[in-house]
């Protein structure tokens, strides 16, 4: 196996897969999680992730349904194509949600920093979707308020 670099991403089996999970993902927002990107491409369930994020998964690569080798080679592509496009990382927390101690959540079973930033670091578009239906925020009547210099009261 080949290592993935600037140079050989594009050519990798895995790149039209993580592109058009990308691509679908950036149609309904514009943050790409690289958790959303292995359940687009089928690797991971919701019910998994959820499972993992209220803690009932010691880490999330225990239920990520492929070679981890695999996912390696996805989170890199996933970065050099976000880069590619000018999205911006974001690192980020997570922690445990529910009940108890919010505890930080690891992703891999070896808990290598390298690889839980690869896991973490969202990548956000510079801009943000318009409103799809412009004609439904409704415009508020603006009344403008002044004081009377002398009583200081207000006036309309």
């Amino acid at each position: 196996m080949k290592k993935t670099t600037r140079a050989t991403y594009k050519k990798d089996k895995y790149y039209k897969k993580v592109t058009a999970a990308v691509h679908e993902l950036l149609k309904g927002g514009f943050v790409v999680v690289p958790a959303d990107v292995l359940i687009q491409m089928g690797y991971l369930t919701k019910e998994d992730y959820e499972d993992w994020r209220f803690g009932r998964v010691p880490y999330l690569e225990r239920v990520i349904g492929c070679n981890l080798s695999k996912v390696n080679r996805i989170l890199r592509i996933l970065r050099l194509h976000a880069e590619d496009l000018g999205l911006r990382p974001s690192p980020t927390v997570y922690k445990k949600r529910g009940k108890g101690r919010k505890i930080f959540l690891r992703f891999s079973r070896s808990g290598e920093p390298w690889l839980e930033i690869l896991y973490s670091t969202h990548y956000v578009s510079g801009y943000r979707k318009a409103p799809q239906n412009p004609s439904s925020i409704e415009s508020t009547p603006i009344t403008i308020v002044s004081l009377d210099a002398r009583t200081k009261v207000p006036t309309e």
